[in-house]
């Protein structure tokens, strides 16, 4: 009796394995052409509802006075070719100045500039991968593990997000138009 109970134990252990071992090697189908496109479109609306333009597409100046982001150069932050003079001091109970384009912000942190989120290989997230999209988010560091990403980019804010939202955004952004525009690193703060 011992010993029949023994083996369908080991019948048992034996037949759990493979199941657990053929599920681990199953391939799971591919995401259809419909989910892909579902997941970009679900990233272009957590783009615009979380306001990304804002700062990462540079503002222009309208010829009626009005000021509007340059969707012709949508998300490509901080225009490469802007040298901006030293920022005012701040004064009073104010912390930041902001240059025009509302691409480059100056604080206690020092400046930081917006960052390309075009698919440019070279100068936006072209060459990243959604795992270090992914990172990034939740590190709050570029890349997952560079320097820290600087205010007035609500990280802090970011790192709620479901994994699928910010796999969302990554791929919705890698179908936006590249743009080469190399922004430049962020400028530490002044030594006192």
């Amino acid at each position: 009796m011992k010993t029949i109970a023994t083996t369908l134990l080991a019948t048992c252990l034996v037949v759990t394995a493979l199941y657990a071992s053929a599920a681990k090697t199953t391939p799971q189908p591919a995401a259809t052409k419909k989910d892909a496109e579902a997941l970009v479109e679900r990233g272009a609306y957590l783009v615009n509802a979380m306001a990304c333009d804002d700062c990462h597409t540079p503002l222009k100046m309208g010829e009626d006075g009005s000021i509007a982001p340059d969707m012709s150069r949508r998300l490509s932050g901080h225009p490469e070719g802007m040298q901006l003079p030293p920022p005012p001091k701040p004064v009073g109970p104010w912390l930041t100045s902001v240059a025009a384009t509302n691409t480059a912000w100056a604080g206690p942190w020092g400046i930081s500039y917006t960052a390309n989120l075009t698919s440019d290989a070279e100068t936006g997230l072209g060459s990243w991968t959604k795992e270090n999209f992914v990172r990034t988010v939740r590190t709050g560091r570029h890349l997952g593990q560079g320097r820290p990403i600087l205010p007035p980019m609500p990280i802090f804010a970011f790192r709620d997000l479901t994994d699928r939202d910010v796999e969302a955004i990554f791929a919705f952004l890698q179908t936006v138009p590249a743009i080469k525009n190399r922004v430049p690193t962020p400028t530490p703060p002044a030594a006192k």
